[in-house]
């Protein structure tokens, strides 16, 4: 069975709460692909470690819930509730949540190019 993911206008509920009185945990998964652009809410235990991976295109990182550390060949950092970072594509990079932690991971896929930062002056500046 196929993977369902949202279509145009379909509101998506992050955290996912259930209508029950006992609403079932959330659980990590793939809430929206295109072409262009998929998004993973991924729900990591306690003391989970992410080992160094990579992936091709640009990606944020949004701590929706608790707290993950985000480590780079570069650099580290720390994400609490309400975060968000964003990695160049094939940047190695881990995660580990010291405590319970709910991340909202969006890739851009097939990136046109590497990302770069805006100059503070030009067209790109005055356009915003």
């Amino acid at each position: 069975m196929a993977l369902k993911h949202a279509s145009p206008l379909e509101v998506i509920d992050l955290f996912h709460r259930q209508p029950s009185l006992e609403p079932e945990p959330p659980v990590s998964i793939s809430l929206l692909r295109t072409t262009e652009l998929q998004l993973i809410r991924l729900v990591l235990p306690a003391g989970h470690r992410m080992p160094s991976h990579h992936v091709p295109g640009v990606l944020t990182l949004q701590c929706l819930a608790g707290r993950v550390d985000v480590e780079t060949p570069e650099r580290q950092c720390t994400l609490a509730e309400g975060q968000l970072v964003m990695l160049q594509g094939d940047e190695p990079h881990s995660l580990h949540a010291p405590v319970p932690a709910i991340v909202l991971l969006t890739l851009v896929h097939n990136p046109p190019g590497a990302w770069r930062p805006r100059d503070g002056g030009g067209e790109d500046a005055a356009r915003g």
